[in-house]
């Protein structure tokens, strides 16, 4: 009589996927891996079409065998794609051949291309909308020895960076030149911020001057004033920042200009609209009211005000935005909010919230009136 196989036998010899659990715990491993991979500038090589690991290797300075398993890993992850070599073109090879196999021996794996996927193609410095500086910011010490001090933060309450670093995390990059330009070059391009997509969901009137508070290098400033020409901009950020601004276009000329200061003592006046992007979720409530009471006394009654930040869900339910809270948490002193909690802010500052815009971004508009 013939038997069933035991089910549990052949659960045993499945492969098993990563869980949440795993893909949380080997987190810093992907990150690691990714940065490697692009201060070495492996997705710059590969704008021209797809290349051997040796190929690779030579042109970075990197050793074969290590590189390999590197993009084997982020080609799991969808951002590479390796393909067994052919004599034909790159293109053709790419859009033809069918992920590679490592069942074999060495040198059949060595023989394999490497390409970029539409992802990984973010990853290259050239792209509009590159995603090298968020990467490179994001992995950098100043956030990997931030979280690794997550434990004593659970137990103080004070941010991972301060117990790192011995400083506050912006005293930190006004003493830090590279960290700073690393760190106002990220926030011009991080993921889910997207610019177009905020400018387009707030609700900017035909004409007037927007100001931008805290505008860092001008990129949601600029969007603006492109997409609504009888808006004239200023940009409002530290003088270091302001100085890197993204302002000079020539369909721009004669619409705008930069201002140096700090949004805690005063802000420019005379504004029809003001910005606050990524500006309030780095900051505890307290400091919070100081900045929006700077900004009331600079402004008439009636004038609109938009802060854009992530507004969390009053249920909990699940939102992207609560990763950032916790990097809130590890570097500054910081916090994302709610509805609910942005109201309370602007009520104690001297504004009213009107609604809310979400956009397609991970940021949503917080339209507010200064009363």
């Amino acid at each position: 009589m013939t038997t069933a196989p035991d089910a549990r036998q052949d659960d045993r010899a499945a492969p098993r996927f990563p869980s949440p659990l795993y893909d949380l715990m080997y987190g810093h491993i992907h990150a690691s891996v990714l940065r490697a991979v692009v201060l070495h500038g492996i997705p710059d090589l590969l704008a021209d079409g797809p290349l051997t690991a040796a190929e690779l290797a030579a042109r970075s300075g990197t050793r074969v065998e290590p590189l390999r398993r590197v993009l084997r890993l982020l080609a799991a992850r969808g951002l590479f794609r390796e393909f067994p070599a052919s004599p034909a073109s790159p293109e053709s090879r790419v859009s033809h051949a069918s992920p590679v196999s490592h069942e074999g021996d060495d040198e059949q794996r060595g023989e394999s291309v490497f390409g970029l996927t539409e992802s990984g193609a973010a990853l290259r410095s050239d792209v509009p909308g590159s995603q090298r500086a968020p990467v490179l910011m994001f992995t950098d010490e100043m956030f990997h020895r931030s979280a690794a001090a997550l434990p004593g933060t659970l137990r103080s309450g004070e941010p991972g960076f301060d117990a790192a670093f011995g400083v506050p995390f912006f005293d930190y990059l006004a003493d830090a030149p590279d960290k700073s330009g690393l760190f106002d070059a990220a926030m011009t391009s991080r993921p889910g911020t997207s610019n177009a997509d905020i400018a387009e969901s707030c609700p900017f009137p035909a004409s007037g001057t927007v100001v931008d508070v805290g505008g860092g290098r001008g990129g949601l400033l600029r969007e603006v004033l492109v997409r609504f020409p009888g808006l004239t901009g200023v940009l409002f950020d530290r003088p270091g920042t302001v100085a890197g601004h993204l302002l000079d276009d020539e369909a721009l000329t004669g619409r705008w200009r930069a201002e140096d200061g700090d949004f805690f003592t005063a802000v420019p006046r005379g504004g029809d609209v003001y910005l606050l992007k990524n500006v309030l979720h780095d900051w505890p409530d307290e400091d919070c009211v100081r900045i929006l009471g700077v900004l009331r006394a600079a402004v008439e009654p009636g004038t609109r005000l938009f802060v854009v930040d992530a507004v969390l869900p009053e249920d909990g339910s699940a939102h992207p935005a609560f990763a950032v809270d916790i990097i809130m948490l590890m570097l500054v002193r910081g916090r994302e909010r709610t509805a609910g909690e942005f109201r309370d802010l602007l009520a104690r500052s001297g504004f009213r919230l009107d609604h809310v815009v979400p956009t397609p971004s991970l940021s949503s508009v917080v339209v507010a009136e200064a009363v």
